[in-house]
């Protein structure tokens, strides 16, 4: 009975992993790479978006995102004004027109122009992301243009501060008076002198350093032709001599 009990094979023995060159590779887990934070754009138009649908759950009636037209999109916007930091003088005001106002006033606050249109752009490009056909984009509506545009002129016209485009600088590649484009002006490259750039010199487009390039090339040209013609009449008199 004991030589039976002893020669039971016991429970199997868990031997500790080796170390060393024997040993398998250790698998590192990567630390998860977190998301990157939205851009300032992206978290404006998000909340700009939140607030237009909480707008159309608070309208009475409610409104859904698929019955919205421009029209309520305009009306979006003027309920905004209520919120604006603008200072719009009415027509009958003093300081119509007036861009430095002297003294406070009663003409109402409102949203600036720029800040309705940018809203627009943000919420036009929400509508699309969030499963919106463009060519039912109620933010693109054609009455939206015409009020931001009608906006943008009273209040020029009330404040006193033309809202013009801004144009864009074209480079000149041609001739004319002063310095040019790229390397251009007294810093520029060898070929273009120290003065003339692409524009400088006589409006072709070589500076001073382009004229004494070609005035040295035109004396080398001579100096040669002298020396060939040297050279045939010390044939010509050593021929005669030999003779």
């Amino acid at each position: 009975m004991e030589s039976s009990a002893s020669g039971a094979p016991g429970p199997p023995s868990q031997e500790a992993p080796q170390s060393g060159a024997g040993a398998g590779p250790v698998a590192i887990a990567e630390p998860s790479s977190a998301p990157a934070p939205p851009s300032r754009y992206e978290s404006q138009k998000r909340r700009d978006w939140n607030t237009f649908l909480q707008y159309l759950k608070n309208h009475k009636p409610p409104l859904t995102l698929a019955r919205c037209s421009g029209a309520h999109v305009i009306e979006f916007l003027k309920y905004l004004d209520q919120f604006g930091k603008t200072k719009v003088h009415v027509t009958g005001c003093d300081y119509f027109g007036n861009p430095n106002q002297p003294a406070p006033c009663s003409c109402p606050l409102k949203q600036a122009w720029g800040s309705l249109d940018a809203l627009i752009g943000r919420l036009r490009a929400a509508y699309e992301e969030n499963g919106g056909r463009p060519e039912s984009n109620p933010f693109g509506a054609r009455a939206v243009r015409i009020y931001l545009r009608e906006v943008r002129e009273g209040q020029a016209k009330a404040r006193g501060i033309p809202y013009e485009k801004k144009k864009r600088k074209r480079v000149a590649l041609g001739g004319g008076n002063g310095g040019g484009a790229g390397a251009s002006g007294s810093g520029g490259a060898a070929e273009q002198g120290d003065g003339g750039g692409v524009g400088g010199g006589d409006g072709t487009g070589s500076g001073s350093g382009g004229t004494s390039i070609s005035t040295s090339s035109a004396s080398a040209s001579a100096s040669a032709s002298v020396a060939a013609a040297n050279v045939a009449v010390s044939s010509a008199v050593a021929s005669s001599t030999s003779v």
